[in-house]
């Protein structure tokens, strides 16, 4: 059966477009990314935003011409923090509902957690013993799924994101040490009080999905264009990620949006990505993780039909 899954996230809208039998993934039909940016503002007014809602119907409008061009599908709507944490946010998947026939689901942290790890884990032996964290850096929210096999034994949604920290902290260009420090702290008190003791301990091995994770296997490769067999996969070390930051956050914005392997419309965010990617390691004890193109949008593809 064909399935389509748009992800409205805080910084991005994204579609996902699939053959799915007996439980896996089969074709890929369409995988899309646009920076929409919804949750602009959000943190500080409380609301989405007139002109971010517009981004994100634009690319709607798009995404609804490409699933029909398939010859149709059914299709859902996945949202999350910025949606979720918004005054008018269901006033917004009403709309979304209405208006493209995507079924909405503003997902609870419980059903998002799921789907992140379902996705992340599901071309894995559902046997395999290796305790796992699945990282997942949105823009308002870093989830943190620990499970086995296909298993969730913990999760947690952190509000540190890389839009919200961003607006909270980086206000120079080039952001300085200090900036970076203060974000950096920030995150670091928001894991302590979300990730208790033992589930810090209890990891060996970490997945990171979603576009800070994997535009770090891009940066590290100097993929242009990018390339998700060569992404999906990839091991980065946290040498390698502060090697990564120390570059990135020397440049002024228009020059991160030059940087081979960095999609430019991610350049406004990245420096927030890679220091929250730094504490994640920090926090559970690990030297690297692992990158996967397999995140919540096949988990939705595969736990919401």
């Amino acid at each position: 059966m064909r399935r389509g899954v748009v992800d409205i996230g805080t910084n991005s809208t994204r579609l996902f477009l699939a053959e799915v039998e007996d439980g896996r993934v089969g074709d890929v039909l369409e995988r899309r990314t646009v920076i929409t940016r919804l949750g602009a503002g959000v943190d500080a007014d409380g609301r989405l935003a007139e002109d971010a809602m517009e981004r994100v119907y634009a690319v709607l409008d798009e995404y609804r011409d490409l699933i029909d061009g398939h010859g149709g599908a059914p299709a859902v709507a996945v949202m999350t923090s910025a949606v979720r944490d918004a005054a008018n946010g269901g006033e917004f998947a009403g709309v979304v509902g209405e208006r493209w026939g995507f079924e909405p689901h503003v997902l609870t942290g419980d059903e998002e957690a799921h789907l992140t790890f379902l996705g992340a884990t599901s071309e894995r032996d559902p046997a395999d013993p290796t305790p796992t964290v699945v990282i997942d850096i949105g823009g308002g929210s870093t989830e943190f799924v620990i499970g086995t096999g296909h298993e969730v034994t913990f999760h947690v949604s952190n509000q540190a994101g890389v839009v919200r920290q961003t607006e909270r902290h980086l206000h120079s260009d080039p952001p300085p040490p200090s900036e970076r420090e203060e974000l950096a702290r920030d995150v670091r008190e928001v894991f302590a009080d979300g990730v208790p003791d033992e589930y810090r301990r209890s990891v060996s091995h970490a997945i990171g999905v979603a576009g800070t994770a994997t535009s770090m296997a891009s940066i590290a490769q100097g993929l242009e264009p990018y390339d998700p067999d060569k992404v999906e996969g990839y091991v980065v070390s946290g040498d390698e990620c502060r090697r990564i930051l120390d570059r990135l956050a020397a440049l002024t914005l228009s020059e991160r949006r030059e940087v081979r392997g960095l999609h430019p419309d991610r350049a406004p965010t990245i420096v927030a990505g890679v220091i929250i990617l730094l504490e994640t390691l920090a926090l559970f004890g690990l030297h690297d993780f692992e990158v996967s193109e397999h995140d919540i949008l096949r988990g939705a593809a595969l736990g919401l039909f």
